[in-house]
């Protein structure tokens, strides 16, 4: 089984938006659906889906200068998901610190 789920979104923005509408931000496999991305986090952290949204993110172009020349690069392309959860529950992130 491939995995789905790459790592948690935790940033301001999506802090903001965890208080406000209840829903987390993840870092998904490329080739995941909402179906698989729904099931495996109700499996991973025992709360009910009620939303999935789906976006790819394009890799940013980066350059630098250095003391050889220019130095041009890009950064990786991701899948990114923004999940909402049934009203009255939350996922912790930091319960296994």
């Amino acid at each position: 089984m491939k995995e789905i789920l790459i790592k948690p979104l935790i940033t301001e923005k999506m802090s903001a938006d965890t208080e406000r509408t209840n829903s987390y931000g993840f870092v998904v496999s490329l080739g995941s659906n909402k179906i698989e991305i729904k099931n495996a986090i109700e499996k991973e952290y025992n709360v009910t889906v009620t939303k999935v949204r789906t976006l790819r993110v394009d890799g940013k172009a980066k350059q630098r200068f250095t003391k050889t020349g220019v130095v041009k690069g890009r950064t990786n392309a991701y899948k990114k998901a923004l999940v909402s959860i049934a009203e009255g529950e939350n996922i912790d992130f930091y319960d296994n610190i």
